[in-house]
Formats: C-alpha cells, sequence, structure tokens
C-alpha cells in the first residue's frame, strides 16, 4: 500500500511538473524543485503550486507576463539569470516579485535590450530607464478609474438635477404664492364692492 501511495504522488508531481523541466521532490510536504534551466525556454511555463525552488537560468526569456509567477507561495529559492531581458516596462512585474520573494537575485539578473540600459542590473534601473508602456495599470486598477469616474460623473449629473429641481420649485412657489396673491386681490376687491 506504501509502494502504490508513493508511486501514485510520484506520478501526480509528473503530470503537475512542465514537460521542458524537471521536477524533483524535496521531501513529504516539503514541495517541489523544479529545474528549469539551459532549455532555450522563451515563456515561462505553467509551474506546479508546491514549487518552493525554481531553476529557470541561462533560457531565452525576456520578460515573465504579471501575475505569472503570483500562485507560487511556498517558493523559497528563486535562480533566474542568464536570459536576455528586455528592461523596458514590461519587466516591473518580474522586478517587483523579485523584490517581495528574492531581492539578492535582481544583483543578478542583467538586462540585455534596450541598448540605454545593456548590461544594467535589474536592482539599477530607475522608473525612467523603464519606459512607458501603452497600458501601465493593471486591469483592476483601470477597472476601479472607471467605476470612479462613473460615479462622480453620477453626482456631478445628481447635483445638476437638484439645483435645478430648486430653481424650477422656487419659480414654481413664486407662481403659487403670485396666483394666491393676485386671488385674494380679486377676492379682496369683490367684497370692496360690495360693502359700497
Amino acid at each position: 500500500a506504501g509502494f502504490a501511495l508513493s508511486l501514485l504522488f510520484h506520478m501526480t508531481q509528473t503530470e503537475v511538473c512542465p514537460p521542458s523541466c524537471n521536477c524533483k521532490s524535496l521531501g513529504e510536504m516539503k514541495g517541489l524543485q523544479v529545474d528549469c534551466s539551459s532549455r532555450k525556454l522563451t515563456e515561462v511555463p505553467a509551474l506546479p503550486l508546491d514549487t518552493r525552488r525554481l531553476y529557470l537560468h541561462n533560457n531565452s526569456l525576456t520578460s515573465v507576463p504579471p501575475g505569472a509567477l503570483d500562485s507560487l507561495r511556498s517558493l523559497k529559492e528563486v535562480k533566474i539569470f542568464d536570459n536576455p531581458w528586455k528592461c523596458d516596462c514590461h519587466i516591473l512585474y518580474l522586478k517587483l516579485w523579485l523584490e517581495d520573494i528574492s531581492a539578492p537575485s535582481l544583483e543578478n539578473i542583467r538586462c540585455a535590450s534596450p541598448a540605454s540600459v545593456r548590461m544594467k542590473t535589474l536592482r539599477q534601473l530607475t522608473g525612467n530607464e523603464l519606459g512607458i508602456c501603452k497600458r501601465l495599470l493593471p486591469i483592476k486598477c483601470l477597472e476601479f478609474f472607471w467605476r470612479d469616474l462613473i460615479l462622480i460623473a453620477g453626482a456631478i449629473i445628481t447635483l445638476i438635477l437638484v439645483a435645478w429641481a430648486l430653481k424650477f420649485s422656487k419659480k414654481l412657489v413664486c407662481q403659487i404664492n403670485l396666483s394666491l396673491y393676485d386671488s385674494r386681490g380679486r377676492l379682496l376687491g369683490r367684497h370692496t364692492s360690495k360693502n359700497h
């Protein structure tokens, strides 16, 4: 039963291991070592959630899509150097992710392009050097922006309608008062003429 269980565990681990990588168990409940180094990878493969050590060095990676590594919550070690990184604003996700997960690795990652930052480490990059992308804000930020814009527009329209309603109600009150005053005046006029 123990052998069957370990075989099943091994098969499960093999299934989740990317075909382009080599996965090794670090022991029960300790996660996996996922070695994807020197495989000529151009993009980060789908990685097992229990990846504890990740080796992506010596590949052809130029950037990492935002959110691609967020699910690796048990990660303790990452090697991602020796890749031809394109250090424009698309590298910002990787830079911020590494600052949280493995700040020392920022010293080992060097930019391959553009020419203005070639051979600079990721740690040395400033906001100005990262350039401008058409869509710098994450989708969620844009959703909040549009939601806030709609709320502000709604509030302005409501204020305009309230102001208009108040102005209209003042006119209406004035007209009612005038008509009442006029009708009282006529009544008084009739009343005085009867007395004479």
